[in-house]
């Protein structure tokens, strides 16, 4: 006599549901480093460049630091500042993320590097100033150069001031020959501010306007500005 079989029981299919990660989950991944490893980001500069600290006339150009978080969250939040960049509103823990990213962008040495200064007016935090490496090769160096001040503080100059003072760090200590600035067509603001630096309009599309600076160009309105 042979034993019966047991019958097979076979769970059914169940369909694929794609369900929404956990807000801790997404938090995890936006904290996540997105950039290759230096071994795989090519040339590097004959030296590396570090956050300078630079005194003008008015503003002081530092380094970030965790002190500056509340006046970065109000910063960062004026609705005039996030009206031409594609910044999302943050709340205070996120703007302490933020702030935290910034402190940590304290050198350039590959393509891709960033660098971070405050802008400081009489101990207060009012603005930021920054370089984007872009290219390494000597012959062609270039960075990018982005700036913002606050409300309460425009008008006055001091996005001029500071922008001045980080385009003389880039060509002269960064050896950078080209700086270009690129920012949304319609802040006005700005594009009139990049004319009067020396920038010359050298694309418009996709919704990005393009100017660029070459390093003999800002040496001669500088020398022009001096002997006035």
């Amino acid at each position: 006599m042979t034993r019966a079989l047991a019958p097979t029981h076979r769970v059914p299919a169940q369909p694929l549901v794609w369900r929404r990660p956990s807000s801790q989950l997404l938090d995890l991944l936006r904290r996540l480093p997105l950039r290759r490893p230096r071994w795989m980001r090519g040339p590097r500069l004959e030296r590396v460049v570090t956050a300078p600290r630079i005194e003008t006339p008015r503003l002081k150009l530092r380094p970030h630091r965790s002190a500056d978080a509340s006046a970065w969250y109000v910063l960062q939040s004026d609705p005039n500042v996030l009206r031409y960049l594609p910044w999302p509103p943050r709340s205070r823990r996120a703007s302490r993320r933020h702030l935290r990213h910034r402190t940590r962008h304290i050198r350039l040495e590959q393509a891709g590097d960033f660098l971070a200064l405050a802008v400081e007016l009489d101990g207060r935090l009012i603005g930021d100033v920054s370089l984007h490496l872009r290219e390494v090769d000597p012959r062609g160096r270039r960075a990018e150069i982005g700036w913002l001040i606050g409300t309460e503080w425009a008008g006055r100059g001091f996005a001029t001031e500071a922008a001045r003072a980080m385009l003389k760090f880039a060509f002269d200590t960064l050896e950078a020959r080209y700086v270009t600035a690129v920012m949304d067509p319609d802040n006005e603001r700005s594009h009139v501010l990049a004319r009067r630096l020396g920038f010359l309009d050298i694309a418009d599309a996709g919704g990005e306007r393009t100017l660029l600076l070459s390093r003999e160009q800002f040496r001669r309105c500088s020398q022009r500005r001096d002997s006035v």
